[in-house]
């Protein structure tokens, strides 16, 4: 084992005691929540790296990616023109410079929302869900509910998740709760999942099957995190996913309206939340000399050094996880596509592993929204809970970063 992944293992104990220390020391917490938590991470981590056949199918669900790009352009150049894709009118004089992120990229969540609930529909992802549902609850002891809205995740986001399992929503346990709300911060929307992997493609190989198993082994973190965090005993039981639309149709008319509002959410987010960074560099740089993602750097370059990353490449590391937590993880994706050659192979590997989650203020603030809006007699409990849940969620990223850190060597 390499000096560098002796710093992952390090980081997975020190971040699982970073947890346990800001929820209190509380007793209750048994080893087998340790073992369970650490070995599914690194456990499905590894078969998901190393297995030959699962590798083998993660390329394919990069072909995927690369497929559902292709005909997502397909329609924004008859829609959009040389804009969205279309042969140019003229010659392009500096490379890259005719691409326009809300006409080219962006517009994928339109499609893949679309599939998705046509999916949903077809009861294919409530199938794979319950599957996962059921590994956590052997593992963990989870109840039901808690474990369906988590394994859910892997797929849908943060106030989709939690939507399957609204007539449990009251019952949950303070521990459950918190769970939900880790587990949806700490992974990300498979239609984000797909974007995500189209940007990322040039600088991280595999990125839709790499970004898929840091979803999947967010899910053993996120409820690691959590119960280091608030000790409970599973309250609730789960059920059979809910019907949502009235055929194939309407999942498909209404999984594209989903995706539009989503595609304008993004759009209004990073207009305003790259805004308002560029606002406080504007007041920081006059005053103290620096700006913000440098501040961020500073603060996340110890965190990137115990995921595994070389002390040299940490401050880059944290400085995008710094914006990933202030702005969003849309913009680190960005940076990271765009100046990620400047990071060694490895160390761009954890970054996309530790980006992979909705940990940052925005998304916290679009949760708590969504579940205080189904579940309105415990908003108090939910809107206290908030804070706990960013921190666990970017915890619970940073274990991811850790874990695929240990099993890639140098």
């Amino acid at each position: 084992m390499s000096l560098l992944q002796l710093q992952s293992a390090l980081g997975l104990v020190a971040f699982c005691f970073l947890a346990w220390g800001c929820g209190g020391f509380r007793r209750g917490v048994a080893p087998r929540l340790l073992l369970a938590g650490l070995g599914g991470t690194l456990g499905l981590a590894a078969l998901m790296l190393h297995v030959p056949p699962l590798r083998a199918a993660l390329g394919w669900l990069g072909n995927l990616v690369e497929a559902l790009a292709r005909a997502t352009r397909a329609g924004t150049s008859l829609v959009f023109g040389f804009l969205g894709g279309g042969p140019l009118p003229y010659a392009e004089t500096l490379p890259g410079g005719s691409f326009i992120l809300f006409f080219q990229a962006l517009p994928l969540v339109l499609l893949v929302g679309a599939l998705s609930a046509v999916l949903y529909h077809w009861r294919v992802l409530p199938f794979v869900v319950g599957l996962m549902s059921r590994v956590l609850r052997r593992l963990f002891g989870l109840g039901g509910a808690a474990g369906f809205s988590t394994a859910a995740n892997v797929f849908v986001g943060m106030v989709e998740a939690p939507l399957l399992i609204k007539p449990w929503l009251a019952r949950l346990s303070p521990s459950e709760m918190l769970l939900v709300m880790v587990a949806g911060l700490a992974t990300i929307s498979g239609n984000m999942l797909v974007v995500y992997a189209a940007m990322i493609a040039p600088v991280v190989p595999g990125a839709a099957g790499q970004l898929l198993t840091a979803s999947v082994i967010s899910a053993p973190a996120s409820v690691l995190v959590a119960l280091l965090l608030r000790p409970g005993e599973a309250a609730t039981e789960g059920g059979e996913a809910p019907r949502l639309y009235e055929g194939t149709l309407d999942a498909l008319v209404r999984g594209t309206t989903d995706g539009l509002q989503l595609l304008l959410g993004i759009m209004a987010l990073l207009i305003a939340f790259v805004a308002l960074v560029a606002l406080l560099n504007e007041a920081l740089v006059p005053l103290l000399g620096v700006t913000l993602e440098a501040v961020a750097g500073a603060l996340f370059r110890p965190v990137a050094w115990l995921m595994g990353v070389p002390w040299g490449e940490a401050t880059e590391v944290g400085r995008l996880l710094g914006i990933k937590l202030v702005v969003n993880e849309f913009v680190s994706y960005l940076e990271l596509a765009r100046s990620g050659a400047a990071l060694s192979e490895r160390s761009r590997l954890i970054l996309a592993y530790a980006l992979c989650g909705f940990t940052n203020f925005g998304s916290l603030g679009i949760m708590l929204g969504g579940l205080t809006a189904m579940c309105p007699e415990r908003r108090a409990e939910i809107a206290a809970l908030g804070p706990l849940a960013l921190l666990g969620a970017t915890v619970a990223c940073a274990i991811s970063g850790a874990a695929v850190g240990l099993l890639t060597p140098p």
